[in-house]
C-alpha cells in the first residue's frame, strides 16, 4: 500500500527559522518576525494575528525578495532526493504549513505532489490579509484527509514530519510521525525522533517501516 508523507515546513524542513523570517531578512524586519515567531510558539497569538502582523511588515514585498528568501534559507540537505525517493516508490509526499502559500508552493518545484499554506494576496500586495484562508493546526489535519481522498489513501497510510505545536494535531492521527529537530512537547507524541541537518536521515527512520 502506498503512503503520504506529511512534512511540515518552518523548523523542519527550514532548519531553525521560518518561511516569514527568512522573508522579513530580505527587507530588515527579521528581529521582528522573530518576535512574532516566539509570541506564536507561545500561544499569545494565534495564526490569523500572525498573518496581519507579518502582512504589515511586507509592505515593501516583491517577488524578488520572495525568490531570494527561498534560495538562501537554511534548508535540510537532500530535501529532493528524500522527495525523488518517495515518488520512485509510488508514495506521495505534500508540504503543508502555517506559512505564506505563495513561498510554500515553490516546494513542489523540488518534487512535492502538493503544498498548501496560508492565503496570502499576490505579491507585491495590493489587498489584505482574509483570516479564512490563514491555516492552523486543525486545518492540516482537514489538508491531509483531503490528500489522502485525492490519492486513494486514509489517515493510516500517512506519515507526519513535524517539529512544533503546530503539528500536534496531525500527529494526533497519523500511526507513524518524525519529530525532527522538534520541541520537547512534540518529541513526547512522535514514533521516531530525529536531530540533525540532512532529511534522509529523519526519512530513513520510515522509509522501509510498514
Amino acid at each position: 500500500m502506498a503512503r503520504l508523507h506529511l512534512f511540515d515546513l518552518d523548523g523542519t524542513l527550514l532548519h531553525g527559522t521560518s518561511a516569514p523570517v527568512e522573508i522579513s531578512r530580505q527587507l530588515g524586519v527579521e528581529a521582528e518576525t522573530i518576535a512574532l515567531d516566539r509570541a506564536i510558539a507561545a500561544g499569545r497569538i494565534g495564526p490569523p494575528e500572525y498573518a496581519t502582523q507579518v502582512h504589515a511588515l511586507w509592505a515593501r514585498l516583491t517577488d524578488a525578495h520572495v525568490t531570494a528568501a527561498f534560495e538562501a534559507a537554511p534548508w535540510l540537505a537532500r530535501i529532493r532526493e528524500v522527495w525523488a525517493d518517495i515518488r520512485s516508490r509510488e508514495e506521495y509526499c505534500a508540504v503543508v504549513s502555517l506559512s505564506p502559500s505563495f513561498f510554500v508552493e515553490r516546494l513542489t518545484g523540488w518534487g512535492a505532489h502538493a503544498a498548501y499554506g496560508s492565503r496570502f494576496p499576490a505579491v507585491p500586495f495590493t489587498e489584505p490579509v482574509d483570516p479564512a484562508g490563514v491555516l492552523s493546526a486543525a486545518a492540516k489535519v482537514v489538508i491531509a484527509d483531503r490528500l489522502c481522498a485525492e490519492f486513494g489513501l486514509t489517515r493510516d497510510d500517512c506519515v507526519a514530519y513535524g517539529d512544533s505545536l503546530s503539528d500536534m494535531n496531525l500527529f494526533g492521527v497519523v500511526p507513524v510521525s518524525v519529530a525532527v529537530n522538534a520541541d520537547s512537547r512534540l518529541s513526547g507524541l512522535a514514533t521516531h525522533s530525529f536531530v540533525g541537518k540532512d532529511l534522509w536521515d529523519a526519512y530513513e527512520l520510515v522509509c522501509h517501516a510498514r
